[in-house]
């Protein structure tokens, strides 16, 4: 008889779980028909352009897990990933200066342009939270253009006007360097944030209606940006740093001056920037590497042997699905639930959390934050509400100063 009833109560469990994640589907199904899930940063063009060249135009895109070079992102997964709309990031590399970083960016542009023509059932041009709704009301998925760095313009507004022109909706202010009007996360400080020029900027920005992206830039660079924009802000494809203290996350006092803000942090999933564990294992595989280096100069096999041994012994730690909930969770936190997004930085990391191998594992993610027992509000925020919220305050924000001049500046004003 107690056999009977522990088999029972197990039967009874199974299918108990099996209801409830029959229920989480449909509640993300139903969120995602009405709510565009939207990611904030994804480097897939660059990625297919790198590769390919003007090649890609004869690569078919719907499915790329068969390609010899792993992609996160193909037609089918975004599908699958119930995706929205994206911003497509239109990254150059830091080391291109002046006009070779303005023409490389173009050829970006233009290859976010070219995705859409070539795709016009699956992929339609978005410049406007309207757009976005109207797109994905239609059944396909809302492309935006990110600028992924401020180097990429050269030192020049005018360019800036014309990435807008051309249908840019964020600029990230920098990447991997400081650059004459800005500091970066990565490297020692130049400017203590931002100079006048870089205030400039801003001031263009929120004049355009361009979203102003702190990913990538120094805490300071943060504060300063955060002070001076009269829109909001994002952070496109970046973290919390109080659970990973990495250079290129978003501090607690930053993470509430975004909720005065009205802004949005996209949490990024590359796991580094999610696991604090993981952070400090990769510094101390970066020591031990030096330090076999500097023992062992110009025995590379020895060299080799020895990390092998060292990670051996120390394990690289697991970062999951769960730790990026883990994240999301610790934004909601500190600066609310309206004020924290998904920017997975897909197919711009080589690594990504076991569960969110690919574009089609956003759901995967929701469902996860429901049994944590998000309601479907904060679910339909998290998932494109709170990112088009920021991208309609800054359409605002250019209304109402519609009318005004670019900020006046002097020669000595310039880098």
């Amino acid at each position: 008889m107690k056999n009977m009833l522990a088999l029972t109560g197990l039967a009874m469990l199974l299918i108990s779980k099996s209801v409830s994640a029959q229920d989480y589907t449909s509640r993300v199904n139903n969120i995602l028909k009405s709510t565009p899930l939207i990611d904030g940063h994804n480097d897939w063009p660059e990625r297919l352009r790198g590769q390919y060249g003007e090649k890609w135009w004869e690569v078919d895109l719907a499915d790329l897990r068969t390609n010899t070079t792993h992609y996160h992102t193909d037609i089918n997964r975004l599908r699958k990933g119930m995706v929205g709309g994206q911003f497509w990031s239109v990254w150059v590399p830091t080391e291109l200066h002046g006009a070779d970083a303005v023409m490389a960016t173009l050829e970006q542009i233009d290859m976010v342009h070219g995705l859409v023509k070539r795709y016009p059932n699956t992929f339609e041009l978005a410049t406007t939270a309207e757009e976005v709704h109207r797109i994905h009301k239609s059944g396909k998925i809302a492309s935006l253009i990110g600028v992924e760095g401020g180097h990429q313009i050269n030192n020049s507004l005018p360019v800036l006007r014309r990435y807008y022109a051309l249908g840019a909706r964020y600029m990230t202010l920098t990447h991997t360097q400081n650059i004459d009007w800005a500091d970066s996360s990565n490297v020692n400080p130049k400017h203590g944030g931002l100079t006048t020029f870089g205030k400039a900027v801003i001031g263009e920005m929120n004049r355009l209606g361009m979203l102003v992206d702190l990913s990538h830039v120094s805490a300071d660079t943060m504060r300063s940006a955060i002070a001076i924009s009269k829109a909001p802000v994002i952070f496109s494809h970046s973290s919390a740093r109080a659970l990973s203290d990495h250079p290129r996350n978003v501090p607690d006092d930053v993470l509430r001056l975004v909720k005065a803000n009205d802004g949005v942090v996209m949490i990024n999933f590359f796991p580094v920037y999610v696991s604090g564990k993981r952070f400090k294992w990769q510094a101390e595989l970066s020591a031990e590497k030096a330090l076999q280096e500097a023992l062992f100069l110009g025995q590379p096999d020895k060299v080799k042997t020895k990390v092998d041994a060292w990670i051996l012994a120390h394990p690289m730690p697991r970062t999951t699905l769960s730790d990026v909930a883990d994240q999301i969770e610790y934004v909601a936190k500190i600066a609310g639930h309206d004020h924290v997004g998904l920017g997975g930085d897909y197919d711009g990391v080589k690594d990504i959390p076991e569960g969110m191998d690919g574009v089609d594992n956003y759901p995967a993610l929701l469902k996860e934050l429901m049994r944590r027992g998000w309601n479907d509000a904060d679910i339909a925020a998290v998932a494109g509400g709170n990112i088009l919220r920021a991208l309609e305050g800054a359409e605002k924000t250019a209304v109402r100063l519609r009318d005004a001049l670019p900020t006046p500046l002097t020669i000595k004003d310039f880098p």
